[in-house]
């Protein structure tokens, strides 16, 4: 499923701005919380996040890791506390948020160009039909999407059909769909899951350097830390309930851990630096051991 962000309201059609700059956080979570059916799914989240931070969002399998991107999308509302998107309540600033949903692979059989994946990120709400504008929007569009392609390596396939592209290689250009009206915020939801350890580390790295380098604030659901802990600022780990949020190292370690769970947790470096949770099942960090 490809998703495109809704346009500006009262633009004739999706605009291409410019580079922006706020002094006001991109993110912030004031002791949110997020109930379903009577049950508490995770509480007590407090998030501030600022330009060209790379936050991660980690916990166990149901612990409801989607549902906090569900919440800053506006789609899901909290039972507690408060969100703010770039200074507004979510649903009310969709043009600066790029977001990439869970997914899988597109079906082989899919023939849409990779180049024109990435241009449905500007004109998708319109079936993708460009509108006849004058020269210079479109030329600007076109630059733009070119622009963006090239940014995240996937230039020399952008021609090729989409479904003939691996499995990372559709991920970069899902990266650039989002990316293509220069979000101020990048939401994306497990999007390692379904790739090998070799293209799990090329696109951790191009996310990493997008956030730092371009001054685009990323918040990731990720089922395994590992691939994405050298680029991270904070995680927000969500379990049992509860929360919490930090550095890696703050985060990450036995005693917070254990605290969470009220049960003992142990967290382990291996030899390469992965590191592995130990006592507790589906813990979600990296490779775990259940005891």
């Amino acid at each position: 499923m490809i998703e495109a962000m809704e346009p500006p309201a009262g633009a004739a059609g999706a605009r291409i701005p410019g580079p922006r700059q706020a002094a006001e956080p991109v993110l912030e979570l004031r002791d949110t919380a997020v109930r379903v059916g009577g049950r508490t799914l995770w509480s007590g989240v407090n998030l501030t996040v600022g330009t060209g931070e790379f936050i991660a969002v980690l916990g166990p399998n149901g612990v409801g890791k989607s549902s906090l991107v569900r919440a800053v999308l506006g789609a899901m509302p909290v039972a507690a506390g408060e969100v703010r998107v770039l200074g507004a309540r979510p649903g009310r600033t969709g043009d600066r948020i790029g977001y990439l949903p869970q997914r899988r692979s597109f079906d082989a059989s899919m023939r849409i160009r990779g180049i024109d994946v990435v241009r449905l990120g500007l004109d998708g709400d319109r079936w993708g039909v460009p509108l006849p504008l004058p020269g210079p929007h479109r030329r600007a569009a076109r630059e733009r999407v070119a622009q963006v392609i090239e940014l995240v390596g996937a230039t020399a396939y952008a021609h090729r059909a989409v479904g003939e592209c691996s499995g990372g290689e559709q991920q970069r250009l899902l990266i650039a769909q989002a990316l293509v009206r220069r979000p101020r915020l990048l939401l994306l939801d497990e999007p390692l899951d379904s790739l090998d350890l070799s293209h799990q580390g090329g696109v951790a790295a191009l996310i990493g350097r997008i956030c730092h380098q371009e001054g685009v604030a990323v918040v990731m659901v990720a089922h395994d830390v590992n691939p994405i802990l050298h680029h991270l600022d904070r995680v927000v780990y969500l379990a049992e309930g509860g929360s919490a949020t930090g550095t890696p190292q703050d985060v990450i370690n036995s005693e917070t851990l254990t605290g969470l769970y009220d049960t003992p947790v142990e967290v382990l470096r291996a030899s390469d630096g992965r590191l592995v949770v130990v006592g507790r099942p589906d813990s979600s960090v990296g490779g775990h051991d259940a005891g």
